[in-house]
């Protein structure tokens, strides 16, 4: 056994160095300190790289990969930041991530949860934009063979846009000067902002269910990318395509495109253009038909010319002498039959258009927007009299009735028994005793009052 050396008087024997505290955590506790290091440091941060792995699970989440040429990372984007994404995350962009970093604790790495997107290089709407027109086109949504003509005289024609915009005072504006007659069924919706591609899918479903819709007209006054969006819509486009009317486009100005202008049946310019599309093929039947006179007036002048070339060349044959005279005469009478025709015929248009105008005013009596406040009046009148024969009814019955019950109530035998009389019977109570002399003494009688009955026992009679 070793020995310490005594240590000189008074000083005292130095101390063990002391032994560190070992604390030992867990995986969980310690991937959880560095997720909360992380969140707390980095609650929002912008990474840029490009986009790979991108998919998105039956969830509705975005799970992919940002990278550079020097390392990787994590990134998820959930469902409700997702929705609000314009375009669609698809490998190989370059994007500008923005989102807080955190750690996925089952697998202890780390990532960005990203909150938004936007494209590096090319802004957000116009990519947007050229994925959905990619990928309508491959669909065959821009063929031009699913193009359908547009009717060459519609007689009532469909409007879908904003009642506030000038798009449908100009619509209007020309289909009341080129085509008076036209039915038009407008179809109000909100074209800008916060769920307006849903209005303006629902407004052209109402006007292709309208009978007789024979073309429609989906458009807007211009704006800038982010007015026209709600025409750039994926809902929208679709709603076009399966539309059961021609349906023409006129969004914005003739520099503006939206996907609704591919979809669409025929594209117009502006708004004004669009109507004028529309009655394009009045116009041009009305063209041909001023045409068609126009070479029959020319037609019938050279056969006129022709004919009194002939008649003079006849006149002047010596066997032929008499007839200017009869041709005189036939012309006169032929003048007297055109006049009497003209003449019928112009009393018979002018009595064709007092009936005309005689149907129209029955046809207008019986509108029933002019009709309906007449029904409405007549049949308040007819219930406020039912009600007042219902309530004299009722009085007269219920008249009636206290009178019966008063009726009753004095030749009822309880209501006598209420004033203090009371029935007398035989003990068997099969007859009433009126007569005191028929009674004996000690013979058993039954009383009836007016409430309940006695069982007595006489005994002197009176």
């Amino acid at each position: 056994m070793t020995e310490r050396p005594a240590l000189p008087f008074g000083d005292p024997e130095p101390a063990a160095p002391a032994q560190p505290v070992r604390r030992v955590l867990s995986v969980s506790e310690l991937t959880a300190s560095v997720r909360v290091l992380l969140e707390s440091k980095y609650a929002e941060v912008w990474i840029e790289g490009e986009i790979s792995n991108a998919r998105v699970w039956k969830t509705g989440h975005l799970y992919f990969t940002l990278k550079d040429e020097g390392a990787q990372l994590r990134a998820v984007m959930f469902r409700s930041a997702l929705r609000y994404q314009r375009f669609r995350p698809e490998d190989g962009q370059h994007v500008i991530a923005r989102g807080r970093l955190s750690v996925y604790e089952p697998k202890g790495e780390y990532q960005i949860v990203c909150e938004h997107l936007e494209p590096q290089g090319v802004g957000a709407l116009q990519l947007a934009f050229e994925q959905l027109r990619r990928r309508l086109d491959q669909e065959g949504l821009f063929d031009a063979g699913r193009k359908r003509p547009l009717p060459p005289l519609p007689r009532k024609i469909g409007v879908v846009t904003s009642l506030d915009g000038a798009a449908l005072r100009d619509i209007i504006n020309v289909l009341s000067r080129r085509h008076p007659n036209v039915h038009v069924v407008i179809s109000p919706t909100r074209v800008q902002g916060e769920r307006a591609a849903e209005e303006i899918v629902r407004a052209l479903r109402l006007v292709c269910a309208v009978p007789g819709v024979d073309v429609v007209i989906v458009g807007r006054g211009g704006g800038s990318i982010e007015d026209l969006w709600a025409f750039n819509e994926e809902p929208v486009a679709r709603a076009i395509a399966g539309a059961t009317a021609p349906v023409i486009s006129a969004v914005g100005h003739e520099t503006d495109f939206t996907i609704s202008d591919f979809v669409a049946d025929l594209r117009a310019p502006t708004p004004s253009a669009a109507a004028e599309l529309v009655v394009a093929g009045k116009d041009e039947i009305a063209t041909r038909i001023r045409n068609l006179e126009q070479r029959l007036r020319a037609a019938a002048r050279d056969g006129l010319q022709r004919r009194r070339a002939t008649v003079h060349a006849l006149q002047t044959r010596p066997g032929l002498a008499g007839w200017p005279t009869r041709v005189a005469v036939r012309g006169r009478q032929v003048g007297e039959l055109t006049h009497r025709l003209s003449r019928a015929a112009r009393v018979g248009a002018s009595r064709r258009e007092r009936r005309l105008h005689e149907l129209r005013l029955r046809l207008e009596a019986l509108d029933l927007g002019r009709r309906i406040d007449g029904i409405r009046a007549r049949l308040r009148a007819a219930r406020e009299g039912m009600a007042v024969a219902l309530r004299d009814v009722q009085q007269a019955r219920e008249a009636r009735l206290r009178v019966a019950a008063g009726r009753l109530e004095t030749l009822s035998p309880l209501g006598v028994l209420a004033r203090g009389y009371a029935v007398c019977w035989n003990a068997e109570r099969s007859a009433i005793i009126r007569d005191a002399a028929k009674v004996t003494a000690g013979e058993e009688v039954h009383v009836t009052l007016h409430s309940g009955a006695l069982d007595c026992t006489v005994t002197r009679v009176e």
